[in-house]
């Protein structure tokens, strides 16, 4: 039947639960449109989105200039697959290689796709580069998130996500976040380590700049490739480009995805020569990935958050929402933490219940584990904007 715009909230939620398979919660709202920080649902409720797409929107919703870039790009070529070359592919490469440490880049539609890259990429070096077909074990840490796919899955060691679909792929150990005990299980045996620079669903912690020095030292003394999964905590989010930088310690591939196309899914994986060397024509491969559509829009987004004075911005507008949030003078909150704009607020309780509030008190939110709610708005957020959020959030704490 055909789904049509006057059809209530209600019936359309009802239509979608008697067609798709059950794999998300859903708050109770249909959305219909945004602008810039703000969204509004078919029956017209206005929210301050403060959740990004999960940190996807870095420039917000119905961007004009991002639209118009589309817009140009879809009236000349939308795919071709990577049979053939495409200006805008080989446009962003040179940039993310031009502002990186990495030399090469391959990309993905997603950021569980730019993960599984990585992890053939790392068993595949340890094979061809190293001569080594023993050198297969991969070394994660707890609380991690790296994907649901099942290379990436099994390097997310939460049993809710993982229990369902063992076995897993094999030879992943699983050490201590930010515990100098990690480096005992980072052995001959390891072809690659992954890391979270800063953890987003595991809680908004940060790896500590000394952790990723012995991290890398450790990777160097047994030759194994350190990489930084940068799929939240990249791209400007944190007030820099990439949150690696801040520490001073380079790795040796790193992956991109949510705010690279400003919502439209692309994952990148980049690595230096030393990695791609191992890689063939055949070794691994996409339809859909890096087409020309797709790439028009990252290379908009790309410039826009790589300006100096955007990247100031975030600095600045993070450390006043994190002020803020200090100040809400409530006994549920446990802490403040985090870095530009991501922050988390850990809280006493349960953060589902602040969440369902949310959305009642015009505010679009999301979690980060059991206790933790997850501050990621849209990069081009302003200070007016955090106050309004702050103080409903600070309503919602108060009617607990």
């Amino acid at each position: 039947m055909d789904i049509h715009t006057d059809l209530t909230a209600a019936q359309l939620m009802t239509l979608e639960s008697e067609r798709m398979i059950y794999t998300y919660k859903r708050a109770p709202v249909v959305l219909s449109h945004g602008q810039g920080v703000r969204a509004w649902d078919t029956e017209g409720r206005e929210y301050l989105d403060f959740m990004a797409g999960i940190a996807v929107n870095a420039l917000g919703h119905a961007d004009p200039a991002l639209a118009q870039v589309v817009a140009d790009q879809m009236g000349r070529l939308i795919h071709t697959s990577n049979l053939y070359y495409t200006i805008p592919q080989l446009q962003l490469a040179e940039k993310l290689t031009a502002n990186s440490f990495a030399d090469r880049v391959f990309f993905t539609n997603s950021g569980t796709e730019a993960n599984e890259a990585a992890i053939k990429f790392a068993r595949k070096y340890a094979r061809k580069v190293l001569g080594r077909t023993d050198k297969t074990q991969i070394v994660c840490f707890e609380h991690a998130f790296h994907g649901r796919t099942m290379g990436s899955l099994a390097l997310t060691p939460k049993d809710y996500y993982q229990d369902p679909f063992r076995p897993l792929m094999p030879d992943v150990l699983v050490a201590p976040f930010n515990d100098m005990a990690a480096l005992d299980l980072i052995t001959d045996q390891t072809c690659a380590v992954f890391i979270e620079p800063i953890q987003g669903e595991g809680g908004i912690h940060s790896a500590s700049a000394e952790f990723l020095a012995a991290l890398r030292q450790r990777c160097d003394a047994v030759d194994a490739l350190l990489v930084f999964d940068e799929v939240q905590c990249g791209l400007g989010r944190t007030g820099d480009l990439w949150a690696h930088t801040a520490t001073g310690v380079t790795p040796d591939m790193m992956t991109l995805a949510k705010p690279l196309a400003g919502g439209l899914p692309i994952g990148a994986a980049l690595a230096t020569n030393k990695v791609a060397a191992a890689m063939q024509p055949g070794d691994h491969g996409s339809t859909f990935a890096g087409g020309p559509l797709v790439t028009a829009a990252a290379n908009h987004v790309f410039d826009r958050i790589n300006d100096p004075l955007f990247l100031a911005h975030v600095r600045e507008v993070g450390a006043y929402l994190k002020e803020r949030l200090e100040e809400i003078n409530s006994p549920h909150i446990a802490e403040v933490r985090g870095r530009g704009l991501m922050l988390g607020v850990e809280f006493h309780g349960e953060v589902a219940p602040i969440v369902d509030r949310g959305v009642q008190a015009g505010l679009l939110l999301v979690g980060s584990g059991k206790h933790v709610l997850r501050v990621i708005p849209p990069l081009v957020v302003t200070k007016e904007e955090c106050d309004l959020f702050v103080d409903r959030l600070a309503g919602i704490l108060a009617s607990l």
